[in-house]
C-alpha cells in the first residue's frame, strides 16, 4: 500500500498573481456594474444570460443595506420570542409539566434546526433575491410547487402577524384592562373591544410598512435590547421574590366562584416536583376548552416559527449567503437557551393553579411589573410587524414571478421607491380577516400548521437536491446532510397532524390543489428556473438503466468481489496470484496508495504508474482492475479506495490486506528462482523501500475502517511461501480454524465469520489447481470457559457441525484437535505464552497445509489497545504456512434451493 512520496497536480498551467488579480477585479466589476461591454462578453459568454442574472443582482445592490445582526439575528430572535415568552409559558408548563415542556421544546427545535440547515444550504447555494423562503423554494422545486408553497407561506406570515397582534393586545388588556396589573380600568375589555385594539395595531403596522421595512429593521436592534433587558429583570425576579399571592384576572370566568388568588412559592424543590408531570386543565381564553398535548404543542410551536424572519429580508441583506446562516442559527440557539431557563424557573416557582389560570403571572411576580408589559408589547408588536413585512415581500415575489397571472398584476405596479405598497395593503387586509377568529390559541394552531408545511417544503427541496445528486447543488454551508433534511421533513409532517389533523390535511390538500391549478393555468409554468422533478426523473432513469444488467443481490448468488490493497507488487506476486484464484469469477481490484501531497505542482504519479500496473496484470495473467490513489496517509488513501472502487453493483465486498511487516527479501519479479520472474520490470519500477512507514496503530485503524464500511476483511501473511502449483509440492490440506483464539466460545464454529471462512476455503478448493487438496475443519474439543471446565457437549457440537456442512454442500473433513486443552490450562495466566502456545498448536497441525484460514475477531475501537492486538496476531501467525485471518460481516452461504 506504500509507494514513494510523489506529489501530483491537476496538470493545468499556473496563474500568476497578476492574472488572477485581474480576473477577480473583472468579476467583481460585474457585481458593481463597472465593466466594459467587452469584459462582460468575455466573462459571461455571448448569450449574455449570466450577465442578465448578475445584472439583476447589481440593480438591487443599492437597496441591500442590512447586516447580519440587524437584518437576521434581531428579527429571528424577536419573532421566536413573540407572545410566547411572556404570555404563554404558564399555559405550557402549567398544563404539560416541565418534562413534557422540555420534550416539546426539544422536538420543536430539532425540527427547526433541521429546517434551518436546509434554509442555510439553499441560501448559500447561489444569489438569494427578494422573497426569502419562497424564492429559495420556487427556484428549487419549480414554478408549480414553489408557487403553491409560496402562497401558503404568505398565508403563514399573515396568520403569524395576526397571532402576534392578538398576543400584544391580550397583554395590553391584562395590564391596563379592568383587572390590569399596572393600571386597572384604563381600557375596557370585551370581544369587540379587543378586535378594535387589534385593528388599530394592525393599522399602525400598515403605516410603518408604508414608510419602509429598512427603517423598522434598523430599530429591531433597539427593540431586541429592550426585550432582553425585560427578560433579564424577569429572570432576576424568579430568584429574588419569595412566597407571595398573585391575583387571578377577572377575564378568567372558570374560577370566579372559587377564589381569585393563586400562590407563587419562589424557588422550591417541592414546587418543582409537583410540576414535573402533565396535569392538563382548561383554557380560560378559549371558553374552557380542554387542553391537550396537541394544543400545547401548537401554541408552543407557533411561538418559535420565526426562523424564516431573516430569510424574508433577503432582498434587503448586504450578503444573504453569509447573514442568513449565521444570523438564523445564532438566533435559534439563543432563544432555546432562554426558553429552557424560563421553563425551569417557572416550574420551580409557580403552582399549577397559578400557571393554568393566570397566563400573565410574570407581571404579578416581577420586581418591576412594567418591564413584563414593555417586553410583551414590544416583542409581540415587532414580531407582528416582521411577519407582515415578510408576507408582503413574498406576495411581491409571487406577483413578479407572474405565478397567478393577471390576478396579482397590480402588485408590481403599486411599488414606490422599492417598497411594495400594494402588497402591504393586501397583507393588512388579510390580517384583519384572520383577527376575526378571536382566540390566540386557535390562531396559534393554524399558524403552526402553515409554517410546518412551509418548513416541510423547504426540507423536501433540499432532500430532493441531495437525492438527485445535482452537480450544481454545492452549498457553502457545510453542516447540511440529507439526514437533517429527512429528519426535518418527517418531523414537520408528523407534528402537523399532531397539532391538528383537520388543519394539516386541509393545508396539504390546498397545497396539492394549488399545484394542479398552477400547473394547468399559471403563466409561470414555463419559467426556466429549473425543477427538481426533472433532476429526480433523470436520477431514477439512470438507476433503472443500470439495473437492467445487474443481478439482484441474494445470498444464493453471492461471490467474492475483492479489493486487494497492495504495498509493493514485487513482494506480493504470490498473493496477487492466489487472490485471483479466490475471486471465483467475481470482481477483483488491485488497489495501491501513493503516499504524498496531491496538491503539489508535479505531474500526477498515478498517470505513469497505471501503465506499469497494467503490464504487471498482463504478466501475472490475473483478471483484475487497477485503482491507484494519492493521499497524505495510507489510511486515508485506503478509505478512498474502499469507497470509490468498482462501479454500480460491482463494488468490493471483501477487502484483503497484506500483513504489516511481512516483507520478504525476495523480489519475485527479479529472482531467477521465482515463478513470476520478469526482467522487464527494472528496479526503477515499483522500487522497494527499506522500511514501511505504516505503524501498527494505523494498520489496525485501516482494519476497523473496513468493518465500519460493512465489508469482509482478510489479512494475509506468509504468502511468499506459497507455491504456484501447490499439488506438486506435497501440501494436502486447506485448513479452517473456526475458533476465536482471542476469546473462544462454544458457538464460534457457527457464526458468520466461521461460515465465511468455510465458504472461502470451499471456493479455493473448487479451482482446478487446488481441487485435489482436502478441506479440513480443525475443531478444538474444549472451548475456554471462565472456570476452565471441559465442555461436555463436544460430541453434540461435532454432529451439529457435520450436519451444517452437509446442508451447505461443503465437502470437508472435521479434524478434532485434542491438544487445545493443554494450551489453555498451561498458559492462561500468561497471555503471551498463551498466544505462543496457539502458534505452536497451529504449526504442529500444519505440516501438510497449503493455506490456513484463521478466525479474526473485531479489532479494538480504542487506539491504546491497537498495538497489543497486532502483537497477538503477529505471535499467532509467525512461521506458519500461508495464512489468512478472516472476519465476515454478512451471511454468504445458503441452504435454500
Amino acid at each position: 500500500m506504500i509507494a514513494p512520496e510523489i506529489g501530483s497536480t491537476n496538470g493545468e498551467p499556473h496563474e500568476t498573481p497578476l492574472v488572477r488579480g485581474n480576473i477577480m477585479r473583472k468579476i467583481s466589476g460585474i457585481f458593481t456594474g463597472h465593466t466594459s461591454s467587452s469584459e462582460r462578453n468575455l466573462l459571461t459568454g455571448d448569450s449574455g444570460l449570466s450577465y442578465v442574472e448578475f445584472g439583476s443582482f447589481s440593480e438591487q445592490s443599492d437597496t441591500r443595506t442590512l447586516g447580519t445582526f440587524a437584518g437576521v439575528f434581531s428579527p429571528v430572535t424577536l419573532s421566536m420570542f413573540s407572545a410566547l415568552i411572556f404570555l404563554r409559558m404558564g399555559y405550557i408548563v402549567g398544563n404539560a409539566g416541565l418534562i413534557v415542556t422540555l420534550l416539546q421544546f426539544g422536538i420543536a427545535y430539532i425540527i427547526l434546526i433541521s429546517t434551518v440547515a436546509s434554509v442555510c444550504a439553499i441560501s448559500t447555494n447561489g444569489a438569494v433575491e427578494g422573497g426569502g423562503a419562497y424564492f429559495m423554494i420556487s427556484r428549487t422545486l419549480g414554478p408549480e410547487f414553489g408557487g403553491s408553497i409560496g402562497t401558503l407561506f404568505f398565508f403563514a406570515n399573515i396568520v403569524s402577524s395576526a397571532l402576534c397582534i392578538y398576543g400584544c393586545i391580550e397583554g395590553l388588556v391584562e395590564n391596563f384592562g379592568p383587572s390590569g396589573y399596572l393600571f386597572k380600568g384604563i381600557i375596557p375589555d370585551g370581544v369587540w373591544w379587543k378586535f378594535l385594539y387589534c385593528s388599530s395595531l394592525n393599522t399602525l403596522n400598515l403605516l410603518v410598512c408604508l414608510i419602509g421595512a429598512g427603517m423598522f429593521a434598523k430599530t429591531t436592534v433597539f427593540i431586541l435590547g429592550l426585550v432582553c433587558s425585560c427578560l433579564g429583570i424577569t429572570i432576576f425576579s424568579f430568584f429574588y421574590q419569595g412566597f407571595m399571592e398573585v391575583e387571578i384576572p377577572e377575564s378568567n370566568r372558570l374560577v370566579e366562584n372559587i377564589t381569585n388568588i393563586a400562590n407563587y412559592t419562589g424557588l422550591n424543590l417541592h414546587t418543582l416536583s409537583d410540576n414535573l408531570y402533565s396535569q392538563y386543565g382548561k383554557d380560560y381564553t378559549s371558553h374552557g376548552d380542554v387542553v391537550t398535548f396537541a394544543t400545547v404543542f401548537g401554541v408552543l410551536f407557533s411561538g418559535v416559527t420565526g426562523i424564516m424572519a431573516g430569510a424574508n429580508m433577503s432582498g434587503e441583506l448586504k450578503s444573504p449567503g453569509k447573514s442568513i446562516p449565521f444570523g438564523t442559527i445564532s438566533g435559534v440557539v439563543f432563544t432555546f437557551i432562554i426558553y429552557f431557563i424560563i421553563s425551569l424557573l417557572t416550574a420551580a416557582t409557580c403552582t399549577a393553579f397559578l400557571m393554568q389560570n393566570n397566563y400573565l403571572f410574570m407581571a404579578g411576580v416581577s420586581i418591576i411589573p412594567s418591564t413584563v408589559a414593555i417586553g410583551l408589547l414590544t416583542a409581540t408588536w415587532s414580531a407582528s410587524l416582521s411577519n407582515v413585512i415578510g408576507g408582503s415581500r413574498v406576495l411581491e415575489a409571487l406577483s413578479k414571478d407572474n405565478v397567478f397571472g393577471p390576478l396579482l398584476a397590480f402588485i408590481p405596479k403599486g411599488t414606490w421607491n422599492g417598497n411594495p405598497i400594494a402588497a402591504v395593503l393586501v397583507s393588512w387586509l388579510l390580517v384583519e380577516l384572520v383577527l376575526l377568529i378571536g382566540s390566540l390559541n386557535l390562531i396559534a394552531q393554524l399558524n403552526s400548521v402553515l409554517f410546518l408545511l412551509s418548513y416541510l417544503a423547504t426540507n423536501l427541496a433540499c432532500l430532493g437536491l441531495e437525492l438527485a445528486s445535482a452537480p450544481n447543488f454545492r452549498p457553502s454551508f457545510k453542516y447540511f446532510t440529507w439526514y437533517t433534511a429527512f429528519i426535518g421533513l418527517i418531523g414537520t409532517l408528523i407534528m402537523m397532524f399532531v397539532i391538528s389533523p383537520i388543519y394539516a390535511a386541509s393545508s396539504i390538500l390546498l397545497c396539492l390543489l394549488l399545484v394542479i391549478i398552477l400547473h394547468l393555468f399559471s403563466p409561470s409554468k414555463e419559467a426556466q428556473w429549473g425543477s427538481i422533478s426533472q433532476a429526480l426523473i433523470f436520477h431514477q432513469v439512470r438507476k433503472y438503466l443500470l439495473l437492467l444488467d445487474s443481478r439482484k443481490d441474494h445470498v444464493k448468488f453471492w461471490r467474492p468481489q475483492i479489493l486487494l490493497l497492495v504495498d509493493n507488487p514485487r513482494t506480493a506476486c504470490p498473493l496477487i496470484d492466489f487472490v485471483n484464484v479466490l475471486k471465483k469469477g467475481g470482481l477483483y481490484i488491485l488497489g495501491h496508495v501513493i503516499k504524498g501531497d496531491s496538491n503539489v505542482s508535479s505531474p500526477d504519479p498515478t498517470i505513469q504508474l497505471n501503465s506499469h500496473w497494467l503490464n504487471l496484470i498482463d504478466h501475472l495473467k490475473v483478471k483484475a482492475f487497477v485503482e491507484l490513489t494519492v493521499a497524505n496517509s495510507i489510511r486515508e488513501g485506503s478509505k478512498h479506495l474502499m469507497r470509490i472502487s468498482g462501479m454500480g453493483a460491482m463494488k468490493p465486498n471483501t477487502i484483503i490486506l497484506g500483513f504489516l511487516g511481512d516483507r520478504p527479501q525476495e523480489d519475485f519479479l527479479q529472482s531467477n528462482e521465482s515463478d513470476y520472474q520478469n526482467k522487464d520490470f527494472g528496479s526503477n519500477v515499483f522500487p522497494l523501500e527499506e522500511e514501511s512507514s505504516l505503524q501498527p496503530l494505523e494498520y489496525i485503524q485501516i482494519m476497523s475502517d473496513v468493518l465500519k464500511m460493512n465489508k469482509n476483511l482478510c489479512i494475509c501473511r506468509n504468502f511468499h511461501k506459497l507455491k504456484k502449483d501447490p499439488q506438486k509440492f506435497g501440501p494436502q490440506f486447506i485448513d479452517v480454524w473456526p475458533v476465536n483464539f482471542l476469546n473462544p466460545g462454544e458457538n464460534d464454529a457457527f457464526d458468520i465469520t466461521s461460515l465465511f471462512m468455510m465458504q472461502l476455503a470451499c471456493i479455493v478448493n473448487m479451482v482446478r489447481v487446488w481441487s485435489k487438496l482436502k478441506v479440513r475443519i480443525c475443531v478444538c474439543d474444549e472451548a475456554r470457559q471462565a472456570s476452565f471446565s471441559v465442555n461436555s457437549t463436544t460430541h453434540n457440537r461435532g454432529e451439529k457441525l457435520s450436519g451444517m456442512l452437509k446442508d451447505l454442500r461443503i465437502h470437508a473433513e472435521i479434524c478434532h484437535v485434542s491438544s487445545w486443552k493443554n494450551v489453555i490450562e498451561g498458559h492462561y495466566n500468561n497471555p503471551d505464552d498463551y498466544f505462543r502456545g496457539i502458534n505452536n498448536l497451529l504449526l504442529q497441525n500444519s505440516q501438510e497445509t497449503a493455506v490456513t484460514f484463521i478466525y479474526l475477531p473485531s479489532p479494538p475501537t480504542v487506539d491504546d489497545a491497537a498495538e497489543y492486538f497486532f502483537k497477538k496476531l503477529n505471535i499467532i501467525s509467525g512461521n506458519l504456512p500461508p495464512t489468512i485471518f478472516v472476519h465476515g460481516v454478512s451471511m454468504v452461504t445458503s441452504t435454500t434451493l
